[in-house]
């Protein structure tokens, strides 16, 4: 394995095109990222610059750019939020420290050879979530959209946009609209040549400056050059919960955004990327961003797709976006400086309506009742509660529901079968025969395919109302496992016909199904002699057994 996945210098034109492409796309957003998150535009711009590079260098993916996203900017504007209304003074180190810890769980997810599970996350939860994300991102920026400074949370924003549209402030009002409709309405041919939100941002800020002298609005303000300042990281026995859950929700959200934006980078470039190796990659940019005071990132699609229609397709076209960025915190910061947050508003409410689901909401009438209402619950839950309460009773309810509708199905595919109901399809001719010579006194329960935890309560209840029977054969032929309920649910029809009287017999177990019966010591409840390879041997014993009396 090498140690930079895809990397190679033959495409070496195409990757600095990409990069400075990137970076270009990436500047306006790092910034209004770093502002919306809390912590400073130049944490922004370090997220983007930190997290790019090693996301690049590290990562599974040669053609993704990596940094600040919108639904990671969320996240860290919350955990921000949070952490300094406890503590002030040290609250920027503790958040900075969640980032580091969420990096560092990334890294232990690739590690862990997790990667393959991370985007199985079910459709109407990711739905859900991300568009309640991008609602989020617009509530957020409805007060620096107005001339007021951006509320805490969601709930605080929808609240007061009534005090919002009554009591606005013209010229914010004038020059956010104005950036919104160029990021909105930029021509296609304008924007091959300069980003639409790089355009907004310059456009903006050139109004403002022509008019400042007649209203005043708030700015980005003083932006550090030269060097970041090592965040050592800092933690508290009082919250260091509230600190781990904050960085796992981080890291499956970085995660999930980051392998979802390779799957687009895969199908562009019709490669295939390493899963694993993508989360190792942005675990250590995210590690390096939290130790450098920057914010947490992830692959972002959009930076991605214009860096690979550029000519990028190695990590070379990351790192260069990375080093463009380092340039402009060195010599373009005072620019940055003059930068209204109005305009950054403008540009955001465009992030937060581009990441709304709006290919699922428009045939959200015609999807299942239980898919639409899950999506919808995920959505109210982002917006109204909190993102992680979204999620995991998301994923809850999804997976139990699901859970349920295989148990059912697999329920479905078991057999019971006997001479009076004459269901024997499946049966060879002597097995048929072997069964019809019964006359009912043998019943034969047949599984068909693995049997889940789920469906482990209902096997018994398919022999209830079977008419009274000697003997019980239990065929395993078709299942290749079972786990621990399954097994345990076994034992029970097991020692129940047993205390009927009635005899069990058992067919056909491979070697992974014997060694859990075997471990649980449940296979030590029958004979040896009623263990069988066959049906045929299986039901030629039972008869012999059923009918000894009569055949001696």
């Amino acid at each position: 394995m090498s140690l930079i996945h895809g990397l190679h210098f033959q495409n070496l034109k195409g990757d600095l095109l990409g990069g400075l492409t990137a970076a270009v796309v990436a500047l306006p957003l790092a910034l209004a990222f770093g502002v919306s998150s809390g912590a400073g535009a130049i944490a922004g711009l370090y997220g983007a610059i930190f997290v790019g590079l090693f996301a690049a260098l590290f990562g599974g993916t040669p053609s993704q750019v990596s940094g600040p996203t919108g639904p990671m900017t969320v996240v860290m504007a919350s955990v921000f939020t949070q952490f300094v209304a406890l503590d002030p003074q040290n609250g920027p180190l503790f958040a900075f420290t969640v980032v580091m810890m969420g990096g560092l769980f990334q890294m232990c997810f690739g590690l862990l050879k997790l990667g393959k599970y991370v985007t199985m996350v079910p459709f109407p939860v990711i739905s859900g979530f991300m568009t309640g994300i991008g609602i989020i991102i617009i509530l957020l920026q409805l007060g620096p959209m107005f001339g007021y400074p951006s509320s805490a949370d969601a709930v605080t924003a929808l609240k007061a946009i009534p005090y919002y549209m009554t009591a606005a402030d013209p010229a914010a009002l004038l020059l956010g609209s104005v950036t919104l409709a160029i990021v909105i309405f930029c021509p296609k041919k304008l924007a091959r040549i300069i980003p639409p939100a790089l355009l907004a941002l310059i456009t903006g800020t050139v109004i403002y400056q022509l008019f400042h002298g007649h209203t005043y609005l708030a700015l980005i303000g003083h932006i550090p050059t030269g060097i970041p300042q090592l965040q050592i990281p800092r933690f508290s026995l009082e919250i260091v919960t509230d600190m781990l859950f904050a960085a796992l929700m981080l890291a499956v959200l970085g995660s999930i955004d980051s392998l979802l934006t390779s799957l687009v980078a895969d199908n562009m470039t019709k490669t295939q990327h390493d899963s694993d190796r993508e989360l190792i990659g942005q675990g250590v940019g995210n590690m390096v961003a939290g130790l450098f005071g920057g914010l947490p990132g992830a692959g972002a699609t959009m930076r991605t797709v214009v860096n690979i229609k550029a000519g990028g397709s190695t990590p070379l076209a990351g790192g260069f976006h990375a080093l463009v960025l380092v340039c402009v915190v060195l010599g373009a910061a005072p620019l940055a400086e003059q930068i209204p947050h109005a305009v950054l508003a403008g540009i955001l409410i465009k992030v937060g309506l581009d990441i709304i689901d709006w290919r699922f909401l428009v045939r959200l009438h015609r999807a299942p009742l239980f898919v639409a209402c899950l999506m919808l619950l995920v959505l109210v839950l982002t917006v109204m509660v909190d993102l992680v309460t979204a999620v995991f009773t998301g994923i809850f309810i999804a997976n139990v529901v699901t859970v349920k509708r295989l148990a059912d199905n697999q329920l479905d595919s078991i057999r019971v079968i006997d001479s009076v109901a004459g269901n024997n399809e499946g049966l060879s001719k002597r097995e048929r025969k072997l069964l019809a010579e019964t006359r009912g006194r043998v019943i034969l329960y047949q599984f068909d395919g693995p049997v889940s935890y789920a469906a482990a309560k209902g096997l018994a209840a398919k022999l209830q109302g079977r008419n009274p029977h000697d003997a019980l054969l239990l065929d395993f032929s078709r299942v290749p496992l079972i786990d621990v309920s399954t097994a345990l649910a076994i034992e029970d029809m097991i020692t129940e016909a047993q205390q009927l009287g009635r005899d069990v017999h058992i067919i056909g177990l491979n070697p992974i199904v014997k060694d859990i019966l075997s471990r649980l010591k449940i296979l030590g409840l029958i004979p040896q002699s009623f263990c069988h390879e066959t049906r045929s041997e299986a039901l030629a014993t039972a008869y012999a057994m059923v009918f000894r009396d009569e055949i001696n």
